[in-house]
Formats: structure tokens, sequence, C-alpha cells
């Protein structure tokens, strides 16, 4: 199984935002950090938006900042707002035409491996990912005297 892209950046720009805080950031600066295109960026934070994971700050001086605190964003619950979906295999599927189905286990065994994937990625939160500050900071180019009174990044 491997995450869209979609979900990959959605954990990053969380991340990004719970190392900024208290200042807001913006999307350029997270687009940059991060090597994307803005527009896809706008595309992912929108359902974290929509969610209450993110909050958007209008203004001259706006951006975007964590919806709630870090140790309460779980990674399953952004992964589930930006994956499609999580068939395994055609026989998750409404409509597959295994002639298995019913009879084999294949089904039963990749949903107790999901559900264990989804049990060790609802134990981790922003906040863990977000744990070693300093040097994330560090390495997105957050550096402390970009931040101006006022919690807005300069």
């Amino acid at each position: 199984m491997r995450l869209t892209r979609q979900s990959n950046y959605a954990i990053r720009a969380l991340v990004y935002c719970a190392v900024n805080e208290p200042g807001l950031s913006r999307v350029a600066e997270i687009a940059e950090a991060y090597g994307i295109s803005e527009l896809f960026l706008f595309k992912l934070i929108k359902p974290l938006v929509e969610n209450g994971l993110l909050q958007t700050v209008r203004g001259r001086h706006g951006g975007i900042k964590l919806g709630k605190p870090a140790d309460q964003i779980t990674l399953l619950e952004t992964i589930r707002l930006t994956e499609e979906n999580f068939a395994l295999a055609e026989c998750f599927e409404d409509g597959a035409d295994c002639p298995l189905i019913g009879e084999c286990d294949l089904n039963g065994a990749l949903r107790e491996a999901l559900g264990a994937f989804f049990e060790v990625l609802n134990g981790y939160t922003i906040a863990d990912l977000a744990s070693k500050k300093r040097s994330i900071r560090e390495r997105l180019g957050l550096l402390d005297e970009k931040v101006v009174s006022g919690g807005a990044a300069a």
C-alpha cells in the first residue's frame, strides 16, 4: 500500500504549521519549502480547512494555522480526508466479480491488516511528527528572526 502525494503533503503542511506556531504560515512558503506548486497545495489543504484541521486567516498578514492543537490531529484523521479509498484488493470494492468472494479468506486477512494499519496511524499525531521542532524549523528554512510581532511570518 502506498499513500498518495495528497496525503504526504497534507501531513507535511500540518507539520509545517505546527512547528511554525504561534505564527501564521503562508501557502507560498510551505510550497517553496517542500518544492511543490502552490496550486497543488491549495487543493490539498481545502479538505483540511473544511474539516477543521487547518484554519485560514484573511488579510494582508494572513495565512493558515492549525485548526486545533497538534496533539489532537491524528495521522489517521488526516489520511482519511486525503485518500480516495482503502481498497487493498478488488474484493474490497462494490461490484467485484471474483468467484471466490465469500469463500476466500484473503478479504478477511486484508481487512485485519488494514485495521492494524489504521490503529497505528491513530496512535500518532501531528505533534509527534513535529516534536523535533528546532531541527525541523531549520530544515524548512523557518528562521526565528522571520517571526514578527503579531505572530505572522514576514
